[in-house]
C-alpha cells in the first residue's frame, strides 16, 4: 500500500546530514579530540586542521571573523557536541567580557580557571570565550559592539558554509545557539548593558547575564526579557531590566534576593549581596540562574536581525524563544532526571535494507525509578521521535520535555534512527525504515526493565520527521499507546499508511490524537498559499478520525477556515506569552476529545520548547488506557 503523499521541501531540511570521517564509524554525540585553550588568531590556524579529517571537508575562517579585532579574544572549548546533527547545537556557550588587564593568553586561561569557567565547560560540553576590548586604553565601544555583532553571527552560524565544500571553522568549533550565557566584568558589565541589551537582535539570543559593576545609560532600554544577574549594579540597571522582565515578586535570602515574573518565573533578577568574591558569585550565578534558562530560535529566518550583512546565515532571526531549562550536568538534571546513554544490538532483529537497526537510544528517567523508590506503575512514559538531522537528547530538550519530565516526574525515551553509513543522509535507507517495529520494541523493553513505567500510561510525540516515526508507531502498535501528538509530521517518504492487519486492531482500540502545525510549516502538513490543512494532514487527520469512530471527514473549509471540519471546542490561547495558538477538539461519543488539532501562528518549521510542555502533555496527560480490556479511559482533570 503507498505512502500518504506528504513530502518534505529539500530547502526547509535542517541539514543534509550525511557521516563521514572519524565519525563515520559509529553514532557518537560528543568530538573525539581534547580541549583546547588558544586566541582566536590561533583558532582560524589550528580549528581546520583539527576538524578535517573529522567531518573529511576543508574548513576557513567565517567571512564574518575576516575584520575581528585581533589580540582581544581567547577561546576555550572543552567536550563540544558533533556537528554531523544538531547535537551541537546544545553546547554551553559563556561569553566573559572584561576591561580587566588581561597580559597574555597564560593570563587569560588563568582568569576563566579562578573563575571557574573552565571547569563548567568540561562539565556542560561547549566553550568559553574571554574577550577583551578592542582599544584596551579607550575602554569597550562603539567597535566593541560591531565585534560582538560579528562573533555572534559566526557562532550562531551552525552549519555555516558551502554544502559539498569548505566549511566556515567558528561555528562548528565553539558554536552554539541554545543555551548562550554573558558575564561581564567593571566596563565589560557597562558595555553589555549600553551595547548589547538594548538591542533585539544582541539580547534576544542571550539565555542569562550575570553583570558586576554595570551601569547604564538613562536613555537606552532592555531590548526583550532576560533573566540577569547582578553584583553591585546601579538603580537604572535594576529598574531597567525589572522592568522588561516584569519582576515584581520577589525571595529574599541571606545571599541574595531573586525578582520575578510570577506568570513567567524564568525572567529574574537575582541581587547579590555583598561579601563573595567574584569566583563565588560566577558559581552561584552560573548554577542558580543562567543554566535554568535556554533560548531556541523559532521565528521565521531573517527577521529583525541587526543588519543584512550575514542575512543568509543560519539561526539569523531574532528573538529566540526564552524557556526554562533543566540542564543536563553529569548525565543527571539538578531536579533528578538521569541521563544514560545505550548503544546495544538489543534490536538488531530489526534491519533497514542497508543493515543498520535501532542501536542507540536515550533514557530520562526520574532517580527514583532508578533507585527503587517509586511505586509501581507510578510513572508515565514518553516515547520522543527526533526530526530529521536532529540529535536524540537535543530534539528531546527543546521540546521542552527534559524540563517537563523534571516537573512532573515523567519517564522519555529517545532512540536515534539516522543512518550512520559513511556518504548516507535522511533520504536514504536508515533505521528509520524499521520504527514500525523498532519503536514498539524499544517501548516494551522499556516497561519491561523499570517495574515503575506505567503502562497505562504511555505516550509518544516527535517533530517533523519525529512526527512521522509518531504516526508510524501508533499504527504498528496501538495497544502500547494512548495518546500521541505527531509534530509537523513529514518524511521524504510521506506518513506510513497501516496495513490490512493494522488497520484491523483500530476495530477494538483507540489512540486519543493531535496534530501540531504553524504558519509557515511544509506544505504536507500546513498550505500556506491556501491557508489551510495541507493535504498529507487532511489524510491522516481523516484515518485516525476513522480508527477514533468519529466517521470520514468530508473538509469544507469555507465553513471552518484553517482545519475544515466541525469540532466540539476551539481553545485560543498565547505561548510563551508570543504566539498565538489555536487547538480544534473533536469529540467521540463519550465526549473524550480523541482528536485534534493544533496551530501556532508566525512559527516557522522547527521546534518550540511548549509544544512538549504545554500542548502535548496537556492533551495526552488526559487519557490512559486499560491494560486488560484495552479500553481509552478520558480523564480531563488529570495532573
Amino acid at each position: 500500500m503507498k505512502r500518504l503523499a506528504f513530502f518534505l521541501s529539500l530547502i526547509m531540511v535542517i541539514t543534509a546530514v550525511t557521516c563521514t570521517g572519524a565519525l563515520a564509524q559509529g553514532y557518537q554525540q560528543h568530538l573525539p579530540i581534547e580541549p583546547t585553550f588558544e586566541t582566536m588568531e590561533e583558532v582560524h590556524a589550528n580549528g581546520p586542521a583539527l576538524f578535517s579529517p573529522i567531518y573529511n571537508k576543508e574548513f576557513v575562517t567565517d567571512p564574518a571573523m575576516e575584520t575581528y579585532p585581533a589580540g582581544t579574544t581567547y577561546v576555550y572549548r572543552a567536550n563540544t557536541y558533533t556537528g554531523l546533527t544538531a547535537g551541537y547545537r546544545m553546547n554551553t556557550n559563556i561569553l566573559v567580557y572584561t576591561d580587566e588587564e588581561i597580559a597574555d593568553k597564560d593570563a587569560a586561561l588563568a582568569y576563566l580557571k579562578g573563575l571557574g569557567i573552565t571547569a563548567m565547560i568540561d562539565e556542560a560540553g561547549g566553550s568559553a570565550v574571554l574577550v577583551t576590548p578592542a582599544n584596551k586604553a579607550a575602554g569597550f565601544g562603539a567597535a566593541d559592539q560591531y565585534a560582538y555583532y560579528q562573533l555572534q553571527s559566526a557562532m550562531c552560524n551552525l552549519g555555516g558554509g558551502v554544502w559539498g565544500g569548505h566549511g566556515y571553522i567558528d561555528n562548528y568549533y565553539y558554536g552554539g545557539v541554545t543555551n548562550r550565557y554573558l558575564i561581564g566584568v567593571n566596563g565589560g558589565a557597562s558595555f553589555l548593558c549600553n551595547y548589547v541589551a538594548p538591542q533585539l537582535d544582541y539580547i534576544g539570543r542571550v539565555a542569562g547575564m550575570m553583570l558586576v559593576n554595570a551601569d547604564m545609560e538613562h536613555i537606552l532600554n532592555v531590548a526583550v526579557p532576560v533573566p540577569v544577574y547582578l553584583v553591585n549594579a546601579s538603580d537604572m540597571v535594576f529598574d531597567k531590566f525589572q522592568e522588561v522582565n516584569g519582576a515584581y515578586a520577589c525571595e529574599a535570602t541571606e545571599g541574595k534576593t531573586v525578582f520575578y515574573n510570577q506568570q513567567f518565573p524564568v525572567r529574574k533578577v537575582a541581587v547579590a549581596a555583598e561579601g563573595k568574591n567574584l569566583a563565588e558569585y560566577v558559581n552561584d550565578a552560573y548554577y542558580s540562574l543562567l543554566i535554568k534558562a535556554m533560548r531556541t530560535p523559532v521565528v521565521k529566518s531573517g527577521l529583525f536581525t541587526s543588519a543584512g550583512e550575514y542575512s543568509g546565515y543560519a539561526f539569523n532571526q531574532a528573538p529566540y524563544t526564552l524557556t526554562a531549562r533543566s540542564a543536563i550536568l553529569n548525565g543527571k538534571t539538578p531536579d533528578g532526571i538521569v541521563v544514560t546513554e545505550h548503544q546495544e544490538e538489543r534490536f538488531s532483529e530489526f534491519q533497514a535494507e542497508n543493515g543498520e537497526y535501532l542501536n542507540t537510544w536515550y533514557e530520562f528517567l526520574p532517580e527514583e525509578v532508578l533507585n527503587g523508590t517509586a511505586k509501581e506503575h507510578s510513572i508515565p512514559l514518553i516515547l520522543s521521535n527526533h526530526g530529521g538531522g536532529d540529535d536524540p537528547v537535543q530534539a528531546t530538550d527543546e521540546l521542552g520535555l527534559i524540563t517537563l519530565a523534571g516537573k512532573e516526574r515523567i519517564a522519555i525515551v529517545a532512540a536515534r534512527y539516522a543512518t550512520d553509513v559513511p556518504g548516507g543522509g535522511i533520504f536514504g535507507a536508515s533505521p528509520f525504515d524499521v520504527n514500525g517495529k523498532a519503536l514498539p520494541a524499544l517501548v516494551r523493553y522499556m516497561l519491561e526493565t523499570y517495574p515503575a513505567l506505567d503502562p497505562a500510561r504511555v505516550y509518544a510525540t516527535g517533530y517533523s520527521m519525529g512526527g512521522a516515526a509518531t504516526v508510524e508507531a501508533v499504527e504498528c502498535a496501538p495497544e502500547l499507546f494512548a495518546a500521541a501528538v505527531p509534530m509537523a509530521a513529514g518524511t521524504p517518504w510521506g506518513l506510513h499508511v497501516p496495513t490490512e492487519e493494522e488497520i484491523a486492531a483500530f476495530d477494538k482500540l483507540d489512540v486519543a490524537m493531535m496534530f501540531t502545525t504553524s504558519q509557515f510549516d511544509l506544505d504536507g502538513a500546513y498550505n500556506q498559499a491556501a491557508g489551510i490543512l495541507g493535504q498529507g494532514y487532511q489524510d491522516a487527520i481523516n484515518l485516525f478520525a476513522q480508527f477514533n469512530g468519529l466517521g470520514a471527514i468530508e473538509y469544507d473549509f469555507d465553513t471552518y477556515p484553517t482545519v475544515g471540519f466541525k469540532t466540539d471546542k476551539i481553545v485560543s490561547k498565547l505561548l510563551n506569552d508570543e504566539y498565538e495558538n489555536v487547538t480544534w477538539y473533536k469529540n467521540n461519543e463519550a465526549g473524550a476529545p480523541v482528536l485534534a488539532v493544533s496551530f501556532t501562528e508566525l512559527l516557522p518549521h522547527g521546534l518550540h520548547p511548549d509544544y512538549g510542555m504545554e500542548i502535548a502533555w496537556n492533551y495526552m496527560k488526559q487519557f490512559s488506557r486499560n491494560t486488560e480490556t484495552g479500553e481509552l479511559i478520558y480523564t480531563p482533570s488529570a495532573k
